[in-house]
């Protein structure tokens, strides 16, 4: 019960949770200061809002990510001060790439107290707005109701994101007479109009050789069923955009080519063969590093659609560019297609399928996997053969969580997207987000199994999650790829500069023991460098159900 001591008023702290709750908020992860002991004293008498620990600021958003994107639901982060935010800007802007409806929120000095510029105050407003959709300090106890309900409208409306709200101690600790207010959503789930549709469909069918480019929107609006209709229905083949963060599109159906890539040289090659390229809720070409070579061909046309209009016509033209709902637009583009195209289509459809079965993901996998050796004695592992071995042996509905870089490189030659939360990825490039991230996705789904494929760099980001992994009792199983260095750096330092000698880029002086430092944790923990070792700790690992385990998996670098 709120701890108001005046008939019909309400502290800020228990305001704030009551809020909180009434907008679909079940978990908050956070990390307390001095600052967040209201909050830490309101969670007390309220706990239907499960309060995840973590111990670093980054951490806790990386957790909160997971759980927000594998789950749908708004999420809670609760930070400290000045230092807390600035630890966890870096976390907070790979939710911003990957469009997480987060509410962050920090304690801030009183009002007035501020002023004298005390240890850990600086103002905080300033500090968030670069990644996030909005940011506000509450001034007056009576506009925290108003100012959260806006926040959560906010964060949920596409293109969603983060929001961050200043929380000063005065605003939480006093109480006052307060509107509540409700909760507001704005419903996105909208398709073109008919006249759009009707362009679009016929922009499709006159063109020769059309390209899907499947993308995250796919996940996100539910649209699995919708996107496969769509390929069937015009016998094209589908591409995942370059940044493959999620699960955009089932992998074994007939169509799928597999992910592009951000090499331009490579892409451009790719996307020479077709003449209109359909984006399907995707990012458009995103790369990395510069290139002189235009990854889109002169001769490839564009249309668009999705929710994200900044992306449309954003580096390339966009011959059509639609800002709706994929789910709902695909819902009736198919049948429009079919209408137009009538049995001169589905005959075409169906020899253009019968061709691509030839060279889909789906032989590819067949093929790489009949070449693919590892002699049993052989140590450390090659990679691929870690990845291919530990896909054969992952439950079908598992959820793989990844950001091995490049360990990982073949992992998606033979993992298999199902449905759209099979797979988690990092969007942004900012490493440290994965092994965190698979804490939240777990949360979010506790009756499937969780594996993350983790590299020793982006482990070392964030290790300490593993605590909070082993706190909350969470079978995840993490695979940390340990080929003892930045190996995607001095892989780019030789291709980019010739250098073959590269500084600060290795782990071998001393030489980590990662599985040690997770059972420091409370994680059961184990190294293995043969195939035999690897097999027997993976089938120990999927076996135990009653907390994480964590393999090292010594990789050849």
């Amino acid at each position: 019960m709120p701890d108001a001591r005046v008939s019909n008023t309400i502290t800020g702290r228990d305001a704030f949770l009551r809020v909180l709750s009434d907008e679909g908020v079940t978990k908050m992860f956070g990390n307390p200061g001095t600052t967040e002991l209201p909050i830490m004293h309101a969670l007390s008498s309220a706990p239907e809002m499960g309060y995840v620990l973590g111990l670093q600021e980054a951490v806790i958003i990386c957790m909160a990510d997971g759980y927000a994107r594998a789950s749908g639901k708004l999420v809670s982060c609760n930070v400290h001060v000045a230092p807390g935010l600035g630890n966890a800007i870096g976390s907070i802007y790979t939710s911003l790439m990957s469009g997480t409806p987060m509410i962050v929120t920090a304690g801030q000095q009183e009002q007035g107290h501020g002023l004298t510029e005390p240890l850990l105050y600086a103002p905080l407003v300033p500090i968030a707005q670069p990644v996030v959709k909005w940011a506000t300090e509450v001034s007056r106890i009576e506009d925290l109701p108003r100012i959260l309900r806006r926040a959560a409208k906010v964060a949920t409306t596409a293109p969603t994101g983060p929001v961050f709200i200043s929380l000063p101690g005065d605003i939480l600790n006093n109480e006052a007479a307060i509107d509540m207010a409700s909760a507001t959503r704005v419903d996105t789930a909208v398709r073109p109009s008919d006249a759009a549709l009707e362009h679009l469909a016929k922009r499709l069918l006159s063109a020769k050789k059309p390209v899907i480019l499947a993308g995250h929107e796919i996940a996100t609006s539910d649209a699995f069923a919708e996107a496969t209709a769509l390929a069937e229905t015009l016998g094209a083949p589908v591409l995942q955009q370059t940044v493959a963060w999620g699960a955009h599109f089932p992998s074994e159906h007939a169509a799928y080519l597999g992910a592009l890539n951000r090499d331009q040289k490579y892409v451009r090659r790719v996307l020479s063969d077709y003449d209109l390229m359909f984006c399907v809720g995707a990012d458009v070409l995103k790369m990395s590093v510069w290139s002189e070579t235009e990854p889109l061909p002169e001769t490839t046309a564009v249309a668009m659609v999705g929710l994200r209009d900044w992306e449309m016509g954003k580096n390339f033209p966009a011959e059509i560019a639609l800002r709706a709902d994929v789910k709902e637009t695909l819902k009736a583009l198919v049948p429009l297609l079919k209408k137009l195209g009538g049995a001169a289509l589905a005959d075409k459809a169906k020899a253009s399928l019968a061709e691509i079965a030839t060279r889909n993901w789906s032989a590819q996998r067949a093929a790489r996997k009949a070449k693919l050796t590892q002699p049993a004695s052989e140590k450390p592992l090659h990679a691929e053969w870690a990845m291919m071995r530990l896909v054969d042996k992952m439950p079908k509905d598992a959820i793989l969580v990844e950001e091995g870089l490049t360990s990982t490189t073949t992992l998606f030659n033979y993992f298999p997207f199902r449905d759209r939360n099979s797979y988690f990825g990092n969007v942004s490039g900012g490493i440290g987000w994965g092994i965190a991230a698979a804490i939240g996705v777990q949360i979010a789904h506790p009756a499937r199994r969780v594996v993350a494929v983790i590299g020793d760099g982006s482990a070392m980001y964030s290790i300490t999650a593993l605590w909070s992994a082993a706190n909350q009792k969470l079978p995840v199983v993490f695979i940390i790829a340990n080929n003892a260095g930045y190996q995607i750096l001095k892989n780019r330092l030789k291709l980019f500069h010739g250098n073959d000698t590269p500084i600060g880029m290795d782990f071998n002086d001393p030489p980590m023991d990662i599985a040690a430092i997770a059972r420091g944790f409370g994680v059961a923990a184990e190294r293995v460098d043969t195939a035999t070792g690897f097999d027997d700790a993976l089938d120990k690992a999927l076996a135990k159900t009653d907390g994480p385990s964590l393999i090292e998996v010594m990789i050849k670098s």
